[in-house]
């Protein structure tokens, strides 16, 4: 008797490990890439994206399905984005993600195109760190913020190089800044410095419009810094919440 009992228990042990793990297996995760960037100084800077790849903490590496092909960067700027990549996983955890980019890349000065060098692009691709766990069953995102502005440099008469400058922004779990200038069509940095100093930066448009995306929620010291001999503007205890937008409406320079 002992011995049917001790059978039985070990059928249904087994029935509901191995549904348990069925469970487990079954979940998806879907996934989308979005990028945007920050307003730069040339007229037009062109990625040729050709595929994004993530990596889970399982090491394993999954090519998403990629809306290839050229990206002007300064298309998505001040709050715009534009989707990438998606797909559905089945890893609850992004480690890595990887944008690999074809040899089509130009930056435009002053209405002239010049071929944007980006080797490492080209071969083993733009590598961001990321550490994102995933949920079940809804929709996740990222979104790739592209410095364009730091990241084209002139290396000589008429060259230039891409050497990206980005960072990944988990939309969930963060805020924004934005608002405009007045006058119009005057060169400023604006910057957002948190209590314990890590300072976020982008630029203002040729519309004297701003947004510094992907701010940790908490209190922040906004700054305006225009070119000499206008002088900056210091806004205090701007406070960014989740998931929220917080705007500082028309800041006049003087």
């Amino acid at each position: 008797m002992k011995k049917i009992i001790f059978i039985l228990s070990t059928i249904v042990f087994g029935i509901t490990l191995n549904s348990c793990n069925s469970d487990s297996a079954s979940k998806n995760y879907p996934y989308n890439v979005r990028m945007t960037d920050a307003p730069g100084p040339y007229d037009a800077v062109n990625i040729d994206l050709q595929t994004v790849e993530v990596t889970g903490t399982n090491e394993e590496t999954v090519t998403l399905n990629t809306t290839a092909g050229i990206y002007n960067l300064l298309d998505f700027s001040n709050g715009l984005s534009t989707l990438i990549a998606t797909s559905t996983l089945t890893d609850s955890n992004v480690g890595q993600i990887r944008l690999v980019l074809g040899s089509n890349n130009t930056v435009v000065v002053g209405g002239v195109s010049y071929p944007l060098s980006t080797p490492s692009a080209e071969q083993s691709g733009l590598k961001l760190l990321v550490n994102q766990t995933l949920q079940a069953d809804i929709q996740n995102e990222i979104l790739i913020d592209f410095d364009a502005n730091s990241s084209v440099i002139q290396t000589g008469n008429g060259t230039y190089k891409l050497k990206p400058v980005l960072r990944t922004i988990v939309t969930a779990i963060s805020g924004n800044i934005n608002g405009s200038i007045t006058p119009i069509g005057i060169t400023a940095i604006v910057t957002a410095t948190s209590t314990t100093n890590v300072v976020y930066s982008s630029n203002v448009n040729e519309f004297g419009q701003f947004q510094i995306s992907g701010l940790p929620p908490g209190t922040y010291t906004f700054t305006v810094t225009p070119l000499l001999p206008t002088l900056p503007v210091t806004k205090l205890n701007v406070v960014v919440l989740v998931g929220a937008t917080t705007s500082l409406g028309i800041i006049p320079l003087l």
